[in-house]
């Protein structure tokens, strides 16, 4: 059984680049696999590994500055959902584009699983999925606003654009893991939004502790490594990825016409050009032969951050 630990902590780093090196190597002496941002603003990423090699990381994670109170979410894979290991130095380990939006500053209220659903049912309240389109398509809360943003850089010019809508409303804001809403609720509050609320834990904690009967959550939720969605108490759901795009993808999506495994999907098929579709089939020609021998090729693997 496979540990996967999601984790974020904004903290101040003076120097990211000389953690990085340490850092990497507990992770490669563990057997731990995953991708880990180090910015001046703190540490985001998930990792994946046996339980005595996820325990060294995190050990060595809370021992640096600012980390001793880290927190992190847990579940579980059948096989390693990742298939290296990075540390990578950013300008943000979220990245919104906004200078200066601190959540260590300031932030929006936390609400916890087991009050969200009062929350987000009362008429006063507006639930926004602060998430990327493709993650919404396949689940979100009921009722739920949804951005249709490409990426977390495009919330700021969204939110510009619609804020008179929710004149008068409490705003509440929800991601995968939590680290999108520290970021998105220290901006409203910065742009004088008085009323801002996140789902502590983001939807994996909710889907963790709020039973099914009580959930107010429909679809799957996309985590960023192999097992592409997970439903409630964590479980994968049966989704396959476009190695292309990187969207998820259905039974349906998978029987459509234009799709071709490891190559394209029919969300991207006009996307890219035939010497990127020749690329991508050598890449899964590559990964078959892997396969074949008995090993892992090292481009299957997906690694992301939530």
């Amino acid at each position: 059984m496979i540990i996967v630990a999601a984790l974020y902590k904004f903290t101040p780093f003076a120097a990211p680049e000389a953690l990085r090196t340490p850092l990497f190597a507990v992770c490669t002496d563990h057997e731990v696999m995953g991708t880990l941002l180090l910015a001046g603003e703190g540490i985001n990423g998930t990792i994946a590994g046996p339980r005595d090699g996820i325990d060294a990381v995190l050990a060595h994670i809370r021992a640096l500055p600012g980390c001793a109170d880290l927190e992190w979410k847990e579940s579980t894979a059948a096989t390693q959902p990742f298939g290296r290991m990075k540390v990578r130095i950013k300008r943000e380990i979220v990245t919104m584009g906004v200078p200066g939006t601190d959540p260590r500053a300031i932030v929006g209220t936390y609400v916890a699983p087991a009050a969200w659903n009062d929350l987000i049912s009362a008429p006063d309240v507006a639930v926004i999925d602060t998430r990327n389109d493709y993650e919404v398509a396949i689940g979100t809360f009921r009722g739920a606003v949804d951005p249709e943003t490409e990426s977390f850089r495009d919330f700021p010019a969204w939110w510009e654009k619609n804020r008179e809508r929710f004149h008068n409303k409490r705003i509440a804001m929800f991601c995968t893991g939590g680290i999108r809403c520290e970021k998105s609720t220290a901006f409203l509050k910065a742009q004088g939004v008085e009323e801002v609320y996140h789902l502590k834990g983001g939807i994996l904690k909710y889907l963790e502790e709020v039973p099914q009967e009580d959930s107010l959550w429909d679809g799957g939720c996309f985590v960023f490594d192999e097992r592409v969605a997970v439903g409630y108490g964590l479980t994968v759901l049966p989704y396959g990825l476009c190695r292309a795009c990187r969207r998820p993808l259905e039974d349906t999506d998978r029987a459509h016409p234009a799709y071709e495994e490891g190559v394209q999907c029919h969300r991207c098929v006009d996307d890219y050009s035939e010497a990127d579709r020749a690329r991508f089939r050598e890449r899964q020609r590559q990964i078959k032969l892997a396969a074949a021998r008995g090993e892992r090729h090292v481009g299957s693997g997906r690694s992301g951050v939530t």
